[in-house]
């Protein structure tokens, strides 16, 4: 299965923090001082980056991330 955005359900911001879910319940977190997505808030899953180190992110950024560490998994 190739992943795309609209795979993604959007839950919102709250104290910066952006969320997403997948159909199937895996949940994303991420925050514009974050380099990276989390896959949960005690970051104990791996984390994918979403720019470059000097770069600054965007929430689209983000969800492009999420969606290349889907696929990559797969």
């Amino acid at each position: 299965m190739t992943y795309s955005i609209g795979d993604l359900i959007y839950n919102g911001e709250r104290a910066g923090v952006h969320h997403w879910n997948t159909l199937a319940g895996t949940s994303f977190y991420w925050h514009p001082d974050w380099l990276h997505i989390a896959e949960d808030m005690t970051g104990l899953r791996s984390t994918t980056p979403v720019v470059a180190r000097d770069d600054v992110a965007t929430q689209a950024d983000a969800e492009r991330a999420i969606i290349k560490h889907l696929n990559d998994q797969e």
